[in-house]
């Protein structure tokens, strides 16, 4: 198998589009609309609706954790990424898609989660492939900025989806509302096909200029067997690749607190702060555009100083303004400070999607993704379970929240014991 040559700025601005589609599927469906149009409108019950999503979630987050590193090992042995991709992209498209037809009935609730979680399982392992063609698109030095691009991209397209979604279609008044109806939640439910199209046209650059290895084909049951065959060995000698295991463990840590503060943010800012929903939604907007302009700012400091650094001043960051965002009291001040936390979400995460592509050995990296993506799973619980433990135990949202300060300082600490690729590199070229 031959490596690609480094990719052109069409192949770059494609790579990055596939992030402004797949982001539409979290904003709009699991997040702020589909998820919302399930509890208080199929479900019927609030309580219920919450219960039976979070479970559905659950499950799908177990069959990613054990299917990403095996079908990322199984990529790998074929040498090629787009035939996966492509499934996993169309899998997710067309559930999505499938949601138009839940109505706003608890007969349809079987229906509604098998899609979401059948769709979820397909968009998190079409990210294991997505993210495995970094090293494809950018050449070592501009792997950072790429990723940060990307990542900044993202943010702005989940955005720009869920403005449409919501002055285009939900709102009473919109004209998807008008011609559809609204007695049957048909404008709530042609959010999914938005997210369908939008997903299905977007992606569809990648896979026209993103280049690949070229490599000879491999029969199925062979790149089966010997993916498998890999993960195990991966596994076994997981001492051998010290550096990409404590990093592995380190993201666990620091992303399950990302994840976390994301979930429960509008909660906390509705009950501690009194925010209304329109309000929240404000908040959402403003914060994904603070968030998407951190990723693009800070993507050339990936590659100017390393990725590790930059996550470690990213989770420091969090740390500090998720501590102020704790002791104020006033509305205003906590917009301010949660302006100053979203800043920091996006390099974080990008900055750590760079660190794995130069952290993984050769020909691993589709396999080395699915163990970050199963680290990330494994860990994904312990953020909300800490979170909803101390919210209880001390009755307040505030105690609760702290808790994922733990995992920040926990990620920051694990990190520092990771040593620098970005260093070593410099060093070897002086």
């Amino acid at each position: 198998m031959t490596q690609p040559q480094p990719a052109s700025r069409s192949a770059i601005a494609a790579w990055c589009l596939y992030d402004w589609a797949n982001s539409a599927y979290n904003t709009v469906i699991t997040t702020f609309v589909f998820a919302v149009y399930f509890t208080r409108g199929v479900a019927g019950d609030p309580v219920a609706g919450t219960a039976a999503w979070s479970t559905a979630m659950a499950l799908a987050g177990i069959a990613i954790a054990v299917l990403s590193p095996v079908l990322g090992a199984v990529a790998d042995r074929a040498g090629r990424r787009k035939p996966w991709l492509a499934a996993t992209t169309a899998l997710t498209v067309l559930t999505t898609a499938g949601l138009w037809w839940v109505r706003p009935d608890p007969a349809y609730v079987p229906l509604a989660l098998w899609l979401v979680a059948a769709g979820t399982v397909a968009f998190e392992l079409a990210n294991v492939f997505y993210n495995a063609m970094l090293p494809a698109v950018a050449p070592p030095s501009h792997l950072g900025r790429v990723s940060g691009w990307g990542w900044g991209v993202g943010y702005f397209g989940g955005l720009a989806c869920l403005v449409v979604a919501l002055f285009g279609f939900v709102r009473a008044d919109s004209p998807v509302a008008q011609w559809l109806g609204t007695g049957g939640q048909e404008h709530v439910r042609a959010t999914a096909l938005l997210v369908a199209a939008w997903f299905a046209l977007f992606a569809v650059p990648l896979f026209r200029w993103v280049p690949e290895p070229s490599a000879a084909p491999v029969p199925v049951g062979r790149a089966v067997r010997e993916g498998l065959a890999e993960v195990a060995a991966t596994l076994r000698h997981v001492r051998s690749l010290r550096d990409a295991a404590r990093f592995l463990v380190a993201s666990a840590f620091y992303r399950d607190g990302i994840n976390t503060l994301t979930a429960f943010g509008g909660i906390y800012a509705a009950g501690t702060f009194g925010m209304q929903f329109e309000e929240i939604v404000m908040f959402a907007i403003a914060l994904n555009v603070v968030a998407g302009l951190g990723s693009v700012a800070f993507a050339w400091i990936d590659d100017r100083i390393g990725a590790k650094p930059t996550i470690l001043v990213s989770v420091g960051g969090l740390a500090v303004t998720g501590t102020v965002l704790l002791l104020i009291e006033d509305k205003a001040w906590f917009w301010w400070a949660a302006m100053g936390l979203g800043l920091c979400f996006g390099p974080a995460q990008a900055a750590g999607r760079s660190l794995m592509a130069r952290l993984s050995p050769p020909g691993q990296v589709a396999e080395m993704f699915g163990l970050y993506s199963l680290t990330g799973k494994a860990a994904g619980f312990i953020g909300p379970a800490a979170l909803g433990w101390a919210t209880a135990s001390f009755g307040s949202q505030r105690a609760g929240m702290a808790s994922i300060l733990v995992f920040f300082a926990v990620g920051f600490a694990l990190m520092l014991t990771v040593r620098d690729p970005h260093r070593q590199n410099a060093t070897v070229h002086r």
